[in-house]
């Protein structure tokens, strides 16, 4: 079982998106998750986290299981999160950036955040786009030396 969450909460073409305050990835731009609780189920723990991180009240309903990001670095396997996609309605108001006890919430244009050029998303940019355009569940695998990305797979779960 991995030990984290991460969510992508969508709203037309953006995506909100929290730059973190503290280790690990402080000042990156990422989803909203964390670490799950002895006995959470991680859709439980997403939805904990959301609510943690952002205020927002969502359901089991509200979040698409899309995967997981995995990750080995230096040849050792760290670790590795539950991925999730949430889809808010193009009416929803939540007026943004937010300063929380996490960092800065603010709403990110989901071109900008792909943007192969972009240094301040770390990986998000390499798997972002294939969890909210299709519908395979796939395991998306990083190798870094120290920090950065030397391969990259995505492979999806068999039906």
């Amino acid at each position: 079982m991995l030990q984290y969450t991460i969510c992508f909460i969508r709203k037309d073409n953006e995506i909100l998106m929290l730059n973190r305050e503290s280790a690990p990835w402080m000042g990156v731009w990422n989803g909203v998750g964390g670490k799950l609780e002895k006995g959470e189920t991680p859709t439980e723990c997403v939805l904990r986290e959301i609510s943690e991180e952002t205020g927002l009240e969502l359901s089991g309903e509200d979040v698409t299981y899309k995967g997981m990001v995995t990750w080995e670095v230096d040849q050792t396997r760290t670790g590795g999160m539950y991925a999730f996609i949430a889809n808010l309605p193009n009416t929803f108001e939540l007026t943004a950036p937010i300063k929380t006890n996490e960092g800065i919430l603010d709403w990110k244009n989901i071109d900008w955040l792909l943007d192969p050029e972009n240094t301040g998303v770390a990986n998000v940019k390499y798997f972002l786009k294939k969890m909210l355009e299709e519908t395979n569940i796939c395991n998306h695998q990083f190798v870094y030396e120290g920090r950065k990305v030397v391969q990259f797979n995505s492979i999806p779960f068999e039906k």
